[in-house]
């Protein structure tokens, strides 16, 4: 069983110069201070370096509120003529309940583990299912079909950065200890859904009970304790860190203090699960599960949003 949520306060830090000020819009300030990383309980995956439960400090930093929107995106790529790997690689991974298969250009059995993973041709992030959609009426949804790459390209263009994992984690929390998901320990509570998960029997059947069978708007559902959208669902979120299952595990000031991650490797962290997420396979929506992506690999479940550090007085 998880430990029951407790909230900690602290000040937000005041953000003092001008030019910083105007990156900040849209952003959340976490105070200095430290928070309980990780989980031991039950229902983690032990192959995932979930654990061991640790007490990590964190200088004070502006994350986003929001994952970056397709509408924010496109103002990149307009400004930058940024071309994504999927757009320079030709296609992009397309859950195989959302492709049009009058579409074509389209390849199965790349993912013999998870065969629902179609390669498409010309899914990228302007046309997320192939040849026929659009991101027209979806501008407030989370841009997807964005490789680690793309998204620190972004996060550079901005003035800002991809969040460690240490900071996605306790931003994601919102102020409450060892919590299981960012608004407390029942997945439902009073019967409301919370977040953009798989409902029904993965990978066929999905209800759409909570609203949505894709993405959603990312300021749907209610903000964490600290003001920020969807840490649990919709699309999985770039991390600055390479991954690994044990780099954290001995406590140093590497792994307790500020931590970066692993020096090299050859994957990338992501944070959050994804409106694909289900509890009978991947209950990775709880607050504390991780997993890792290639730096170029893209699919129609992942997203990013961007950190800052907090200029000096």
């Amino acid at each position: 069983m998880a430990a029951p949520a407790e909230p900690v306060e602290a000040p937000a830090p005041e953000i003092r110069n001008r030019r910083f000020a105007d990156i900040a819009v849209g952003m959340v300030a976490v105070p200095a201070g430290s928070f309980s990383m990780g989980s031991e309980d039950e229902d983690t995956f032990a192959d995932d370096g979930e654990g061991p439960l640790r007490e990590v400090s964190l200088s004070s930093y502006l994350i986003d509120a929001a994952a970056v929107t397709t509408r924010q995106f496109a103002q990149f790529v307009t400004t930058t003529g940024h071309v994504t790997d999927a757009e320079r690689e030709g296609w992009s991974f397309v859950f195989h309940a959302l492709v049009d298969p009058r579409a074509g250009g389209i390849r199965e059995g790349l993912v013999p583990d998870a065969p629902w993973w179609l390669a498409v041709d010309g899914a990228c992030w302007r046309r997320p299912e192939g040849p026929g959609s659009s991101v027209s009426d979806r501008g407030d949804h989370p841009v997807v079909h964005v490789s680690w790459r793309d998204a620190a390209a972004y996060a550079a263009w901005a003035g800002k950065r991809l969040p460690t994992e240490a900071e996605w984690e306790r931003a994601a929390r919102g102020g409450l200890a060892r919590a299981t998901y960012p608004w407390g320990n029942e997945f439902k509570p009073e019967g409301r859904h919370r977040c953009n998960v798989w409902q029904g029997r993965f990978p066929h059947i999905n209800t759409g009970d909570d609203g949505y069978v894709a993405t959603c708007p990312v300021d749907a559902f209610e903000p964490n304790g600290l003001g920020l959208y969807n840490t649990s669902g919709n699309v999985w979120e770039w991390c600055a860190d390479w991954w690994s299952a044990s780099w954290h595990v001995p406590a140093s000031r590497d792994t307790r203090e500020n931590p970066r991650g692993p020096p090299e490797g050859a994957v990338k962290v992501i944070r959050g699960g994804s409106y694909l997420c289900h509890a009978s396979y991947c209950n990775r929506y709880r607050v504390a599960a991780r997993s890792c992506n290639g730096v170029a690999s893209s699919t129609g479940h992942m997203g990013f949003r961007c950190a800052a550090d907090i200029s000096p007085p």
